[in-house]
C-alpha cells in the first residue's frame, strides 16, 4: 500500500535562514524538532550520510544530505515502512521560504494497519509542531501552536502506558 504525505509551511525568512534549523536537526538545541513534547530526534553520528538513529518507533539513516537545502532518511523501522521521509528547504519568489516534509513508503504487514491506525496521526502531529517550531524561530510575533486532536491525545496516552510496561524505551519522550 502506498503512502504519500506531505507538510509544508511558508515562513518569512531568507532559505539560509530556514536552512540554518535544518542543519540543526537532532543536534544539541535543535530548534526544530519539538522535544520533550515528542521523542528526542536521535542521530549516532550526527547529521551526515550514514548516521543511523531515529526518534521513538521508529528508525531511518541519513541517505542523502545536502547542507542547508535537503535532508533524506530511510527508514530502518517499524517493519513494514518501506520508503524515506525528507525536509527540503525551497526559496520562494515573494522573499519567503517553504520547509517542507514529504514522507514516502510502501506498507507491508503489520504496518497496513499501524500506519492509518496510529502512525499517520502522530506522524502528522509531530510534523505540523516542528512546522511550527520553525516559523516561531524566525518569526517569533506570528508564530502559532497547532492543536493535537483528541485522538492524537488518546495515542500519546497509550505511548506512555506502553512505555510505562517496557520500561521506557519506545515511549521515551512522549510526555
Amino acid at each position: 500500500m502506498p503512502v504519500l504525505n506531505i507538510h509544508e509551511r511558508r515562513i518569512p525568512a531568507t532559505p539560509e535562514q530556514v536552512g540554518a534549523l535544518l542543519d540543526a536537526l537532532a543536534g544539541e538545541g535543535d530548534p526544530l524538532w519539538p522535544y520533550p513534547e515528542w521523542p528526542r530526534m536521535r542521530l549516532d553520528a550526527g547529521l551526515c550520510v550514514g548516521s543511523r538513529g531515529g526518534h521513538g518507533p521508529i528508525g531511518y539513516t541519513v541517505a542523502s544530505y545536502v547542507p542547508g537545502q535537503w535532508v533524506r532518511f530511510g527508514f530502518v523501522a517499524p517493519r513494514g515502512f518501506d520508503g524515506f521521509h525528507e525536509f527540503t528547504v525551497l526559496p520562494e519568489g515573494s522573499g519567503g521560504t517553504v520547509l517542507r516534509h514529504v514522507l514516502a513508503m510502501r506498507l507491508h504487514g503489520f504496518a497496513r494497519l499501524s500506519w492509518p491506525l496510529a502512525f499517520r496521526w502522530l506522524h502528522d502531529a509531530l510534523l505540523e509542531e516542528c512546522l511550527d517550531r520553525a516559523a516561531l524561530a524566525l518569526e517569533p510575533a506570528n508564530g502559532r501552536r497547532t492543536k493535537r486532536t483528541p485522538y492524537v491525545r488518546l495515542l500519546r496516552r497509550l505511548a506512555v502506558r506502553g512505555a510505562g510496561r517496557n520500561g521506557g524505551v519506545i515511549g521515551q519522550g512522549w510526555r
